[in-house]
């Protein structure tokens, strides 16, 4: 992430230019929440809202708990006994959900994330985990992307890693143009996967098997 959040008690001297944003209190988040049901034009103190701000908070810290993680930690743990394996490991179909950064509203689809191994593999887990960590944080679909891709390559250094999301923004599905169903697709390509068209269409093809 671009800046480090810290409690209030641990905010640094507000002169200091090295990124150190304060983290409210839980009771401004609430408060914060309560001025939105107000601004949306509902009464917050009645008895179906009135423990809204609370639940939206405890939510918040579950929706976007990725920002409290580090990927190179996720994938810190490699193998080197792969018995001379060095061909495409692809995990398909890794259902995620994040939040889009311009509306804070829903993003759900699917990772497909493969990599050339270099002598080492990862734990298949850790690839979900860090599609995980990447989609509970605001994000945009390309960023998220390319995200997933850097952070395999820079702990693995794998001859190539190929990622592809296919997401539904309801950003374009609950607001603005209101077109339901529509997804995007987006990919990245890095090392043998991005210099090779038929390493590309390999990957491509083995996602599309038995779907």
């Amino acid at each position: 992430m671009d800046a480090i959040i810290t409690n209030l008690h641990e905010q640094a001297d507000p002169d200091q230019k090295d990124g150190i944003i304060a983290r409210p209190t839980l009771e401004e988040a609430e408060a914060a929440v309560k001025t939105l049901l107000l601004w949306a034009g509902d009464n917050p103190d009645r008895e179906g809202l009135r423990d809204t701000p609370k639940r939206v908070a405890k939510a918040y810290r579950e929706l976007f708990e990725g920002y409290a993680k580090d990927p190179a930690e996720e994938l810190g743990r490699t193998f080197e006994e792969v018995a001379g394996y060095d061909d495409i490991v692809l995990v398909r179909d890794i259902a995620f959900h994040s939040h889009c950064e311009h509306h804070m509203v829903p993003i759900v689809g699917k990772a497909h994330v493969a990599y050339l191994p270099d002598g080492r593999v990862l734990g298949l887990s850790k690839i979900a985990r860090v599609v995980d960590i990447f989609a509970h944080r605001l994000q945009t679909q390309e960023a998220m992307t390319a995200q997933i891709a850097s952070a395999i390559q820079d702990a693995l250094d794998p001859r190539g890693v190929a990622v592809m999301l296919e997401a539904e923004h309801m950003c374009m599905a609950m607001r603005g143009i209101r077109k339901q169903g529509s997804t995007t697709t987006t990919t990245t390509f890095t090392g043998a996967f991005r210099d090779s068209a038929d390493e590309q269409l390999r990957f491509v093809t083995m996602i599309g098997e038995r779907r």
